[in-house]
């Protein structure tokens, strides 16, 4: 996730002080893992350096002085570009599901404990993710739903690399 670039999203949307755009991100993009607050203002002086974006004169508030903060063109440019190019394609061919198990068999380890553990531990969060979806709005249900596919694909793999583990080890003890 690129942390500037949905800053600068919600900023497009509306000019904000950093601890809304901080409440925004969490809502929509940080399920799990908020942003802190150190973040958001680096970023946003960042933002302010490379010409992304303004901050208004310190405005008083229920604590300290606030800045609402304002995309410019340039970072409206930015934005634009980077919602018009498609995200890559994944999953890349070389993951640490598969670097273990290969690295289990070069090494003569229980590769089909480690699958079966993998396994397990994608199962539980498969069951957290579907209570996400049964108990959350539709942005949890959304986002649920794309971690529940993406834990499907890879219980297809373990499946299959289980089913080939014979072959794979063959293959890997050749080299």
């Amino acid at each position: 996730m690129s942390v500037p670039l949905a800053l600068l999203g919600l900023l497009e949307r509306e000019p904000s002080h950093g601890y809304d755009l901080k409440r925004d991100y969490d809502t929509f993009f940080g399920r799990g893992k908020p942003l802190p607050f150190g973040q958001v203002y680096s970023t946003l002086g960042r933002l302010a350096r490379d010409g992304k974006i303004t901050a208004g004169p310190s405005e008083p508030g229920d604590g300290p002085d606030r800045k609402r903060y304002a995309i410019t063109p340039v970072g409206t440019g930015e934005v634009e570009e980077w919602l018009a190019e498609p995200v890559a394609a994944e999953p890349y061919l070389q993951t640490v599901l598969f670097t273990k198990v290969v690295l289990a068999l070069m090494l003569g380890r229980d590769a089909v404990g480690y699958l079966d553990a993998q396994r397990a531990t994608h199962l539980r969060r498969m069951r957290e993710l579907t209570e996400i979806k049964r108990a959350g709005n539709l942005v949890d249900a959304l986002l649920a739903d794309h971690g529940l596919f993406r834990l499907e694909a890879d219980l297809r793999w373990i499946d299959v690399t289980q089913a080939r583990l014979d072959a794979l080890t063959a293959a890997v003890r050749e080299r």
